[in-house]
């Protein structure tokens, strides 16, 4: 985009003449700099970050909220044979239980001196856009880490701090007594992810169908590449895909590590908002600038409010792996 065919933002460039550092035509530059800076942050590709991809994010909650109050279910219940005239009907009902969230601003910010934006405008270049994708960057892998790790101090709920989801315990018969799966034959692998699919069956009463199985970068490349048998051509994962059409399988790297002690850990989730949601209540905004002596700042904030899980029982994790 060309300088001349930039718009700019009218907030900005009040902010800009009121600071009586620039000219008529500086100001504008700035604020037309500006503008094309922070559309830029938007349209950089970076190494992926798995919670706003794979999570089903939410933006539900209005941005001025301070706090969330979600409720878990789980059903509670029988049937009976009745006789004809009965009145004493077994009750079916939902249970649930309530948790409230705060809501927490995440912010950092970037500038420019004025001498660096009449040097740009004397050279009749566009200012850098490094630093705006930088603040931008730096926003997005922490609502990544606290997506999946949550924040105890600030009560803020992620995926592997909660403990409402229930574990699976592998079988530790591998080479040595391990869990892990470098150190088991396929068969064994193959037992282990099929338990922790099956426990989301079970332990549901069928409610909940896993749709999708989430593992470490290490183990789901050793279970892409390792032959299912030595009768077979079929990988381990291939096998698991054709015993379970209806589950897809990831690498996340988050969860290298992520279990008790620093194992990695594995999950098998019904992967649907109606189980739970990643909750942003407001996207990463970016503020007028701010002045600050010789240089202009610029804000940048988001709110987040964690993961909210409903339905811990579409959940199960194991460690070790």
């Amino acid at each position: 985009m060309k300088r001349d065919e930039m718009k700019y933002d009218e907030a900005d460039l009040r902010v800009i003449e009121n600071s009586g550092r620039f000219d008529a035509n500086e100001s504008i530059f700035f604020a037309r700099q500006l503008e094309y800076v922070k559309s830029q942050t938007y349209d950089v590709k970076r190494i992926q970050l798995n919670a706003l991809t794979l999570m089903p994010v939410s933006t539900e909650i209005p941005e001025g909220a301070t706090t969330h109050t979600y409720r878990q279910y789980d059903s509670v219940g029988m049937a009976k044979v009745i006789s004809n005239y009965a009145n004493d009907l077994p009750r079916a009902d939902v249970v649930g239980k309530e948790f409230t969230s705060v809501i927490r601003s995440l912010g950092n910010a970037y500038g420019y001196n004025v001498q660096e934006i009449r040097s740009a405008m004397f050279a009749g270049i566009n200012l850098s856009g490094k630093r705006a994708m930088a603040a931008t960057r730096a926003q997005q892998e922490l609502v990544n880490k606290l997506a999946f790790s949550g924040d105890a101090d600030h009560n803020l709920p992620g995926l592997l701090n909660n403990a409402n989801i229930p574990e699976v315990t592998l079988a530790a018969d591998g080479t040595g007594s391990s869990k892990t799966f470098a150190a088991k034959a396929a068969d064994k692998i193959v037992r282990d992810v099929n338990a922790l699919i099956n426990k989301v069956i079970t332990q549901s009463k069928g409610v909940h169908r896993v749709s999708e199985v989430w593992m470490p970068v290490e183990q789901y490349a050793l279970i892409a590449t390792t032959q299912n048998s030595t009768a077979s051509d079929t990988t381990i994962l291939e096998f698991l895909q054709k015993v379970h059409p209806g589950v897809t399988f990831r690498q996340v790297v988050e969860l290298d590590g992520a279990g008790a002690s620093g194992a990695d850990r594995m999950y098998a989730i019904e992967n649907s908002r109606e189980n739970w949601q990643l909750e942003i209540p407001m996207m990463i905004k970016q503020y007028s600038p701010q002045q600050q002596g010789l240089e202009f700042v610029i804000p940048v904030e988001s709110r987040f409010a964690g993961v909210i899980i409903e339905y811990p029982l579409a959940f199960a994790f194991a460690d070790g792996i």
